[in-house]
């Protein structure tokens, strides 16, 4: 499934393309749920925040966290499944799913997500081993903002964040000019590792842009998180 040529180039370059992760049925299946979430037909009011930090009552880069923990079917859905399998070949046999998520971009809002480090979210663990599976819902590209990476950036320490508007997202200094862009046919996806520098630009179509994100660590590390309390279902503030 993963060849370690790939494999090396995740260790790196911070993060590696998969195509095709899961089939087009698979892609409806996980369309129609996707809905059910946004329209509040499944009730994620509790998990369910704007990342773009606004006030605004129409919502522009909705997050939800951990859809799993309200539809129990998708920890043995392909996405979970399949991920999870890639994870553990990238980063050994003791990786295990930490949390998930559903962001999208909503039509013509246009608003970016700020460059940043997934592990300025975390507490400092002794074990840094984290990846995040990004799976594109929709033809995920430049104009819809796909992911922008910045090639070896996990290789440094952490950079400073600060968080935006009303416990919005977290940000730090990055740039077009030193990363790549990965646009993704639906199904396929991205994986990156937790200190890879990475943003996307705003939607300025008139679709959403809906990616589902799986996110893996050591189990140790996840035991760990738990007995401090971290669940990531809470407020969102900078850790490290």
């Amino acid at each position: 499934m993963i060849s370690e040529e790939q494999k090396l180039f995740f260790e790196q370059e911070g993060y590696l393309v998969f195509e095709n992760l899961i089939s087009k049925s698979d892609v409806d299946y996980y369309s129609n749920m996707y809905n059910s979430f946004l329209d509040n037909s499944i009730d994620a009011s509790r998990y369910r925040s704007d990342l773009s930090g606004g006030d605004e009552k129409k919502e522009k880069i909705t997050q939800i966290m951990v859809p799993s923990k309200l539809v129990p079917e998708l920890l043995q859905k392909p996405i979970h499944q399949k991920s999870l399998e890639i994870a553990k070949i990238l980063m050994g046999d003791d990786i295990e799913l930490d949390f998930d998520m559903l962001i999208n971009k909503a039509p013509n809002t246009n608003t970016i997500t700020p460059w940043h480090q997934d592990a300025a979210y975390w507490i400092d663990m002794p074990d840094k081993r984290a990846a995040s599976c990004w799976v594109a819902i929709d033809h995920a590209y430049r104009e819809n903002g796909c992911m922008w990476y910045t090639p070896k950036s996990h290789l440094s320490p952490i950079l400073p964040h600060v968080q935006i508007g009303n416990k919005g997202a977290l940000k730090c200094e990055g740039t077009e000019e030193n990363s790549v862009f990965i646009e993704l046919q639906p199904g396929s996806c991205v994986f990156h590792q937790g200190g890879t520098l990475h943003y996307s630009r705003g939607n300025s179509t008139d679709n959403n842009r809906r990616a589902l994100i799986t996110n893996f660590r050591p189990k140790a590390m996840i035991d760990l998180e738990r007995a401090q309390g971290v669940d990531h279902t809470g407020e969102r503030e900078v850790k490290n």
